[in-house]
């Protein structure tokens, strides 16, 4: 009789484990967000799915953007999708992508706060995935004052064409040399240079930071999984990396405060800073400004300005140079407006751009074939009507820039590299309208608030590179065609092969001559 009772207990006991575990499964993957549909409106179609997972088996693939194409292109240019439990909403739409930057600009100004971003260092005081408020205003402001905006980029222009000439010389030389150049190290080494005297009146190795931003990666793609999960799960799976967290953090936080600790002693010294870093400073220690920033916002503001401030313009350089060696008719009108319009007996610089458009024509186009960044990922804080379906609050908003960029309804010809399309020879009255028809199908640097304010930036570095490498030298191809294969690393878009190719003097040096004028 106990026995009976014994083994009736443990039965009682299990099925009570299971019926616990089915409510956890259920409530961790299957459970739909409220607020699932609204006055009737449905939620965004939605592909067939698998238990748990949901529709993650259909963007695990290395080219994930290539991925979300093929989704949109079969289902449609908005769905729905569900990772584990994580809600979202993939746009490949432009006129969908103007609903969610300017008609719900303000709901969708938010990227979401995770345990991923407490875990890393730099993630929990970030200003670009910081939520739409006083910080992210406040900072906004700080940036443009003293980096990004007119006077502040009248003021770092010296420095722009102090690196521009390094960059050349450095060139130069190893074509005297004959030496292979890889595209994508030369051009880290001038926009990290630029960038940090920018930032902070002096260079960074570009080695250290590019070691950081590396194993920041690494982490970064290992933690991604926490954030499919539900709260008290996504706490317990970042807790298993808690250790290499917290050694690539402080390895990250102490080489940034010894650049502070430099900073502050030369500010003590002169008593008024001219650069980013000063004007941080100066507000940290101001009591009474807008917002009370703390020495990791510094840190945290300068990582991000480094790292996404040179990764992007590298791989639009790279790619910008594969397609116009690899298309000999753009090189030579290139070649030739610059050549018309700058000369030879001087380098290019910054205020030869606007007097170039063929050459802004072809950065533009680089970009919209070759974003670096393929998708840009929004919050949507309240429920909302897009592209006349319900999005529920607190459900991700994915836009494919990629495909929006590529889309065959809106752009001629789409997968084929023409400069020509980012020209116009019409009235101003219809250069107006299609300055406002490019915005809504052009985004490569988004839109609305959380539009990159560097974008201004990042083209004179592109631009200015593109036309020193153009003006200065013939390039060698040493395989037999230039492999345009593409991959995605982290969440940027860049060439699987990078870029190798042997620089050739055209004609005596441009900087020499101008000397001994």
């Amino acid at each position: 009789m106990a026995a009976f009772i014994s083994v009736g207990f443990q039965n009682c006991f299990i099925f009570i484990l299971l019926c616990f575990f089915s409510l956890l499964c259920y409530y961790l993957f299957f459970k739909k967000p409220s607020g699932s549909s609204r006055g009737g409106f449905d939620l965004p179609p939605s592909p067939p799915s698998l238990p748990i997972i949901g529709h993650l088996h259909l963007l695990l693939s290395v080219l994930i953007h290539r991925s979300l194409q093929k989704l949109s292109s079969k289902y449609g240019p908005i769905l729905y999708l569900r990772v584990f439990s994580f809600p979202v909403v993939l746009v490949s739409s432009a006129s969908v992508a103007y609903e969610i930057f300017r008609t719900h600009d303000v709901n969708n100004s938010y990227r979401g706060f995770t345990p991923t971003d407490d875990a890393l260092f730099a993630g929990a005081f970030s200003f670009i995935s910081a939520p739409y408020g006083d910080y992210w205003k406040f900072m906004k402001k700080v940036l443009v004052t003293n980096f990004l905006g007119p006077q502040a980029h009248e003021r770092s222009r010296g420095v722009r064409a102090d690196e521009l000439e390094r960059f050349y010389m450095n060139l130069f030389d190893k074509a005297m040399k004959k030496e292979i150049v890889e595209i994508s190290n030369e051009t880290l080494t001038l926009t990290n240079y630029t960038i940090s005297k920018m930032i902070m009146g002096r260079s960074c190795s570009e080695e250290s930071f590019k070691a950081l931003a590396t194993e920041l990666d690494v982490l970064t793609k290992k933690l991604f999984f926490a954030n499919t999960l539900r709260a008290g799960f996504k706490k317990l799976v970042v807790s298993l990396f808690s250790k290499e967290t917290k050694v690539v953090s402080d390895r990250f936080s102490e080489l940034l405060e010894r650049i502070l600790v430099e900073h502050e002693k030369k500010l003590d010294e002169h008593h008024q800073g001219t650069d980013l870093m000063d004007a941080l400073l100066e507000a940290h220690r101001n009591e009474n400004a807008e917002y009370m920033i703390t020495r990791n916002h510094i840190k945290s503001v300068i990582a991000d300005l480094l790292f996404a401030g040179t990764d992007n313009s590298v791989k639009t350089t790279q790619w910008a140079m594969a397609e116009i060696i690899k298309n000999r008719n753009v090189l030579e009108r290139l070649r030739g407006e610059i050549d018309c319009v700058v000369g030879k007996t001087r380098l290019i610089q910054e205020t030869d751009l606007p007097n170039l458009p063929y050459l802004q024509a072809v950065v533009k186009e680089t970009i919209r074939l070759h974003p670096p960044g393929p998708f840009f990922v929004r919050f949507s804080k309240e429920g909302c009507m897009i592209g006349g379906f319900y999005v529920p609050e607190e459900t991700s908003l994915v836009v494919n820039a990629y495909v929006v960029m590529r889309d065959p309804d809106t752009w001629e010809d789409p997968l084929v590299f023409k400069p020509d399309r980012f020209l116009s020879s019409a009235s101003r009255s219809e250069q107006e309208e299609e300055r406002r028809e490019k915005a809504i199908k052009f985004i490569p640097f988004g839109s609305g608030r959380r539009s990159c304010p560097g974008e201004n930036l990042a083209y004179v570095i592109m631009g200015t590179a593109i036309g020193v490498m153009v003006q200065g030298f013939e390039w060698r191809i040493n395989d037999e065609k230039i492999n345009m294969e593409e991959t995605v690393v982290g969440l940027s878009l860049t060439m699987a092969h990078p870029l190798k190719i042997t620089p050739l003097s055209r004609s005596s040096n441009p900087l020499t001559s101008n000397r001994c004028q």
